[in-house]
């Protein structure tokens, strides 16, 4: 992304749901107190919806020890968003992966945007939290400048397959190559092996990075379904092929100019 001198960049970065996190803010000012909420909200979030935490909300709520007017707010929240998303998602993307309550495929994106929001709040217009590669950006990289955001391509991470530019947008990106098939088609029951990866732009975090976990389990179906996406676009890398990884899959873009 576009480098801003020192004096006119605020980076932290914090280690959260296994993944690191990076806040890059890019307005003049003293933004510790800032920073120190979005890193206290993310730990937050980690502490009510791990499923690897047994003390955890959502893991009490799986085990049936309590009901959600008894969890925080949060979880309900997030429940409704992931039965929205399926909706929209003609049930492609769903909290139930394995047959038990995991909502962990949302909690992600929604959580940084809504970090991302605590920095609008707190008077940042211009801003980036990326967490594991899925990324909100708000206003611009610096005065008149786009941000500039690029998508590495997954037989290869060391290759940028898109740069993407604008301002206020969100990337999302969902791929078997650094976490193997790890999505399931809820229709099948079976890993989703068509795809690469998909990418998918648009303003909402939230809602790219459920798009992307979606596209991914919808297989060759994506990129149409992604193509009628009011308001999103993105990248559908077909399967790797025969050959040299950088060059062995097929990439359509879809709604991106």
């Amino acid at each position: 992304m576009t480098a801003l001198p020192a004096d006119r960049r605020t980076v932290h970065t914090v280690h959260c749901m296994g993944t690191v996190f990076s806040i890059d803010i890019r307005d003049v000012g003293d933004w510790t107190d800032a920073v120190c909420d979005v890193v206290g909200w993310l730990h937050q979030v980690d502490d009510i919806f791990s499923t690897y935490r047994e003390d955890s909300d959502i893991s009490r709520l799986r085990r049936g020890e309590a009901v959600l007017p008894e969890l925080h707010p949060a979880v309900a929240e997030v429940l409704d968003l992931c039965v929205q998303m399926q909706r929209e998602t003609d049930g492609y993307f769903t909290a139930l992966w394995s047959g038990s309550l995991d909502p962990t495929g949302l909690v992600k994106g929604w959580a940084i945007e809504r970090a991302s929001e605590i920095l609008r709040q707190a008077g940042s217009a211009h801003h980036a939290v990326n967490g594991g590669g899925d990324i909100q950006l708000a206003g611009e990289a610096a005065p008149g400048e786009p941000w500039r955001v690029g998508v590495s391509h997954p037989a290869d991470r060391t290759q940028v397959m898109r740069v993407v530019t604008g301002r206020d947008f969100a990337v999302a990106t969902s791929g078997r190559g650094e976490r193997g098939d790890h999505i399931v088609n809820p229709y099948t029951r079976s890993p989703a092996t068509e795809l690469a990866a998909v990418t998918v732009i648009g303003r909402s975090l939230t809602r790219a990075d459920a798009y992307a976990t979606a596209a991914l389990a919808m297989g060759p179906a994506a990129a149409p379904w992604l193509d009628n996406r009011e308001g999103y676009g993105g990248f559908v890398v077909a399967d790797r092929l025969a050959g040299p990884a950088a060059a062995a899959c097929k990439v359509r873009y879809v709604g991106v100019a």
